[in-house]
């Protein structure tokens, strides 16, 4: 059996590159050849070297992000459009403030069904493409509320709520190019990735509780631009994922011009 194997490999050296597709083992610890190897001629002594293929695809499977949501707000308050939105007659008018919110919890999390990865060149240059859903939670500090209706509007409320948030979800692809320092290894080095995301907003609600009226669930689209584009980014460190998102279109429609962001920690196998 020594002696077969010692030929075989023998028959191999004297190409200069072949490639195995069938597992072939022996009982000596000396000549162990697996799946999907390229075997090289180094020199005439008949050394090998045996190095394993990079996969050109490779697929991670319900991609968990957990962070925070905001955005940054370049609304004009005194436009007429804006005061009509805002609507509080016969009291202060609202303002930048009443949309404040709070930032010490998590208010986004995104589910991806899959990320992707196609090699593009060397395995440096990636690119990156998945499908999933974004939910973006803004929890208000004052008591602002949504009104629905044929022309909604958002009022400066009476009540004194412990919780007030609204909350979208949308349905998102995101395209990345990939770049991978340590082409080599799935699970060691820097991977930098930039790109966008086109989403379709396919649920709106504001959730509010107060001693006065107890818990409040309206689901309406609020004015909410129906499509939202963002430039989006992550970096890998190793297993450690870090992403973020800024919107480049506004959260309403009209009259409000605050542009959403993301930040936080992506849960995922390495690519």
């Amino acid at each position: 059996m020594h002696l077969l194997a010692l030929v075989f490999v023998q028959q191999l050296l004297a190409q200069d590159t072949i490639i195995i597709k069938k597992d072939f083992v022996t009982k000596s610890d000396s000549i162990i050849v697996t799946k999907k190897i390229t075997i090289k001629k180094i020199d005439s002594t008949q050394k090998i070297s045996i190095k394993k293929r990079n996969k050109n695809k490779s697929i991670n499977w319900f991609v968990v992000d957990i962070g925070y949501a905001g955005f940054r707000d370049y609304t004009h308050y005194n436009n007429t459009e804006t005061q009509a939105f805002l609507n509080n007659a016969g009291g202060i008018p609202l303002n930048k403030g009443d949309f404040s919110i709070k930032h010490a919890r998590i208010s986004n999390f995104n589910l991806w069904f899959f990320l992707q990865t196609q090699n593009l060149y060397r395995q440096i240059i990636r690119l990156k493409y998945g499908f999933g859903i974004e939910t973006n939670n803004y929890y208000y500090k004052s008591p602002i509320t949504y009104v629905e209706g044929g022309n909604p509007y958002v009022i400066r409320d009476n009540a004194h709520f412990s919780l007030n948030k609204l909350a979208t979800d949308y349905f998102t692809v995101p395209l990345y190019l990939q770049i991978n320092t340590t082409p080599n290894s799935t699970t060691k080095g820097l991977k930098i990735a930039v790109g966008a995301s086109v989403g379709y907003l396919y649920n709106a609600r504001q959730k509010q509780r107060s001693d006065e009226r107890g818990m409040q669930k309206n689901k309406t689209d609020f004015n909410i631009s129906p499509f939202k584009l963002s430039y989006i980014a992550e970096v890998g460190l190793g297993k450690i994922k870090f992403y973020g998102s800024l919107a480049g279109t506004a959260l309403h429609k009209n009259a409000l011009n605050q542009l959403p962001f993301t930040v936080g920690v992506r849960l995922s196998a390495a690519d």
